[in-house]
């Protein structure tokens, strides 16, 4: 009986002990694993960190090319595109600034331009129509006007518009390809008084070309935007185009050109224009949001 009591003794001992060491080896191994997963939770951790660093530190710098009407350089140069590059200081913009006709021509002949603003709908839709724009990326961002404008000091016998006649030389866009002499032919055709200014008139390749005439007294009178008339003092408005006269507003729409290799940034530009910032710009210089 002893014998046998001891027997159960040892064997008890025995089975404690390989017990003991299980436990023993499951806490250790626990605690391995648990070690394992927090040296990979850091390691992600820190990874993570560095690849978020690594994606802001390497943004990379682009530049946008923007083709725009000649009545837009003043806002453009001056405060928007330096208000744009402060926000995204990667993307570097410049600007050309030409008639709209001449813009769109360039476009269609290759010019690597990212965003397209023109001065009227013409332009755009003819890019539209030609694929190099797409309808739902044109957005109509602005109204101008068309007004008669003389030399400073020489407003005597200019009242209306129609008193354009009076003037022994006159100044207009082409309306072959500018926007302006394409509203200004609009108006005095509707006024019936076309055919007798177009025979004292000298036509300029763009509106600011029209308006240094006039300010320099190379013509007696002209038709510009009435934002560009307000860049100087060499000149007087006398009057506004009549609502009658113009079938449609004065509207300058904008939208990136499709085969942009920038889209992301172009993008960006076009939406910036929108913002309320740029719009108190825009209206700064006279112009109004297109309604």
């Amino acid at each position: 009986m002893k014998k046998w009591f001891l027997g159960c003794l040892a064997v008890a001992a025995a089975g404690l002990m390989v017990a003991c060491g299980t436990d023993a080896e499951v806490k250790n191994e626990t605690e391995s694993v648990k070690s394992a997963e927090m040296e990979e939770t850091v390691k992600s951790s820190a990874e993570g960190e560095e690849t978020a660093g690594e994606t802001e530190g390497e943004q990379q710098e682009v530049t946008i090319l923007v083709a725009a009407a000649a009545s837009l350089k003043y806002s453009y140069d001056e405060q928007l595109i330096p208000m744009f590059t402060e926000k995204y200081p990667w993307i570097h913009v410049e600007g050309t600034y030409d008639s709209s006709g001449k813009l769109q021509t360039q476009i269609e002949e290759g010019m690597e331009a990212d965003i397209f603003m023109s001065a009227a709908m013409k332009q755009m839709n003819d890019l539209e129509k030609n694929g190099y724009v797409d309808e739902e990326d044109v957005v109509k961002l602005l109204e101008n006007k068309i007004v008669l404008v003389v030399p400073q000091g020489e407003e005597d016998g200019f009242t209306s518009f129609e008193d354009i006649t009076k003037a022994d030389s006159i100044a207009l866009g082409d309306p072959e390809s500018v926007p302006v002499g394409q509203y200004a032919k609009e108006s005095l055709t509707n006024l019936g008084i076309w055919e007798e200014v177009e025979a004292k008139t000298s036509f300029g390749t763009n509106v600011t070309e029209v308006l240094n005439w006039v300010a320099e007294g190379s013509a007696d009178a002209g038709i510009v935007y009435a934002t560009d008339a307000a860049t100087t003092d060499q000149v007087s408005v006398v009057a506004e185009a009549p609502a009658s006269s113009l079938g449609e507003p004065v509207i300058y729409p904008v939208a990136m050109i499709n085969r942009s290799s920038h889209e992301e940034a172009a993008q960006l530009f076009v939406e910036f224009l929108q913002s309320e910032e740029a719009m108190a710009v825009f209206e700064e210089y006279g112009f109004s949001p297109a309604s």
